[in-house]
């Protein structure tokens, strides 16, 4: 499945569902790659340049302010990976090419588990446009796992005005998670599996002591 896809050593990507505590423990992988010397890149998808962010909106922003034009499963997908594509070449590759760790929320994982398992769309379709359009794999990827009421209780709590992802049902989240738990059984070496269900300090703490694991383990 991954056969013409670069798997970069310094790509590191965190995946998970609403609410799993994505951004404390991004942001305290970031310090402590920096406290090591390193050079970091944090960015984020859809999303990373102004183009992608542009793009980012129209994918997010709830249907009801897009006048009376409902953005469909198959026009999302393919917004989704245009912004990649963009973020790739204009961000990602330039930063591991001067040497520096790129750490992105979110990457193509999630179009196989929110487009893919979500919306319903064929994964060998999915699986083409990240041949076709991106052609990177992280080196590693933390999946925060943690069970859909819970991790809604949690984004209900903190997001005021939810966006377009965010409004969808429980059945759409349980999807979503079941497809981010398969790939972590298809590709094991790649994945970790990170319990998100403790409070963010623990989440943080796991996130740090998995990448740092892995560092040991390849050098």
């Amino acid at each position: 499945m991954t056969a013409s896809l670069l798997r970069h050593p310094r790509f590191v990507s965190l995946e998970g569902g609403e609410g799993a505590g994505k951004t404390t423990a991004i942001n305290a992988l970031r310090d402590a790659l920096r406290a090591r010397g390193n050079d970091v890149v944090l960015t984020r998808e859809p999303g990373g340049t102004p183009l992608a962010e542009r793009i980012r909106a129209l994918v997010l922003k709830p249907d009801a302010e897009i006048a009376a034009e409902p953005l469909s499963a198959e026009a999302e997908l393919l917004l989704v990976f245009a912004a990649r594509a963009q973020h790739v070449r204009q961000v990602i590759q330039p930063a591991l090419r001067r040497g520096a760790y790129v750490i992105s929320d979110r990457f193509t994982d999630s179009s196989y588990a929110y487009q893919g398992g979500g919306r319903g769309l064929d994964p060998a379709w999915i699986a083409d446009l990240e041949r076709r359009a991106v052609g990177l794999l992280p080196g590693l990827t933390l999946l925060l796992d943690v069970d859909v009421a819970v991790g809604r209780a949690r984004a209900n709590g903190r997001d005021m005005w939810p966006d377009r992802i965010e409004s969808e049902q429980d059945d759409f989240f349980q999807r979503v998670r079941a497809v981010f738990r398969q790939r972590v059984g298809e590709d094991p070496g790649r994945f970790r599996l990170i319990d998100a269900s403790q409070d963010q300090a623990g989440v943080a703490t796991a996130v740090v002591a998995a990448v740092d694991a892995w560092l040991a383990q390849e050098s």
